[in-house]
This record gives C-alpha cells, structure tokens and sequence, in this order.
C-alpha cells in the first residue's frame, strides 16, 4: 500500500514538473520502480533521484525517464533501440508505449537481472542483448526511435546510421560528466536536425569488450 501511494505521489510531481504526456504517465505509474533499485534503496525508490546499481552503474532519476520518454514521442507500432540496459526500468516504461523493444547492455550481471524482473512482470516486448552500445543492433535496423542513456562526446554515427528516416534519438552528448546536454536528434531526408533540451550527468558510453562481471 505504501508503495502504491508512493508511486502516486510520485506521477503528481512529474505533473507538477511539466510532464504532460498522459501515456508517458501511465507508463511510468505502471512501472514498480521498487522493483528496479537494489533493496538497500528501497525506502528511496520513489524519490526523484539516481540511484546506484551494480557494476558502478545508475538508475535514472524518475523525472529524467519521463523526460526522454517524452521526447523520444513514442508510437504505440513504434520499434526501439535502447542503448545501456541497467536495471531494465527504462525497458520497462517503454514497454507499455511501443510495439518492441530492443535493448543492449554491456554487462551480463545486469542483463540477467534485467531479464529476471522483466519476467517477473510479464513484459514480453522486450529482447536484451549483451554487447557494445555503440554498435547499435544492425540485425533489427532501421529504427523509428533511439534512446541511449550513456553520454557520448559526439552523436555516435553508427546508431545515426540505425535511425530510420523520420525517426528521432534522444541521447546525452558532452565530453565530460560535468559538461552534458540531453540532444535530440531528429533524421530527414537532407541530415540531421540537432536541438539541445537540457544538462544532465550519465556515466559514459564506452566502447570495447563485454564486461563479464
């Protein structure tokens, strides 16, 4: 009961922060967040804030979720490339806004927890994947939209070159953790259309070999 009404108190401040997409909404009030933060966070799981997971990895804040989620302006036959896993929570809200998701992790420890809770709550939309973000998943290419909740210094080509025509990427760009902005990147026919939304702090989006951990 505690945790209904947290998560209820929780979609209230989102509102009262501007977001306004009541699918978005929906989605985020559907998802169990206390099943997504390492039980030793559990009494801050609906608190509007990052949380560390395994493997020196985060889980977003609630508000930053709900944001991108906004911006990425999800269709109900849309297909999506999430680029870092985590706990799955990022997964999960979008399984309840678009037709699939696909989603890379580089490490196996939390592809596996991810799996485990996205079993456990029955979302069958979504396929994990371990390998490197920054090579996208070319086998189910194109796609209408890309979210990557890793920073990058540079708008990663390769998942550009994964985006079909119309499709739009929401993805933290800057140098350092200090130095980034949320970017959305929209494609048309002529390039790529840039527009910063606002600054935020990820962890890296790092190429390279799996991590077994």
């Amino acid at each position: 009961m505690a945790a209904t009404r947290d998560r209820i108190g929780l979609i209230m401040q989102l509102r009262r922060r501007g977001i306004s997409d009541t699918r978005v909404l929906r989605a985020m009030e559907l998802v169990p967040r206390d099943l997504f933060v390492d039980p030793a966070f559990a009494d801050e799981a609906y608190s509007d804030t990052a949380l560390p997971i395994d493997c020196g990895q985060t889980i977003s804040q609630p508000y930053v979720v709900a944001y991108m989620t906004e911006r990425l302006a999800v269709e109900p036959n849309h297909k999506v490339l999430e680029i870092g896993t985590g706990s799955g929570y990022q997964a999960a809200v979008l399984s309840h806004l678009c037709r699939r998701v696909y989603t890379v992790e580089r490490y196996r420890e939390l592809q596996k927890i991810a799996n485990d809770r996205l079993a456990e709550l029955g979302i069958a939309n979504v396929t994990t994947i371990i390998g490197d973000g920054r090579l996208g998943w070319p086998p189910q290419a194109p796609f209408d939209r890309i979210i990557v909740t890793a920073a990058s210094e540079e708008p990663p080509d390769t998942l550009i070159e994964q985006l079909k025509v119309g499709g739009r990427m929401i993805v933290p760009l800057g140098p350092t953790r200090e130095t980034q902005f949320l970017t959305q990147l929209d494609k048309h026919d002529d390039g790529i259309e840039q527009t910063e939304l606002l600054p935020v702090r990820f962890v890296p989006l790092v190429k390279g070999r799996v991590k077994r951990r």
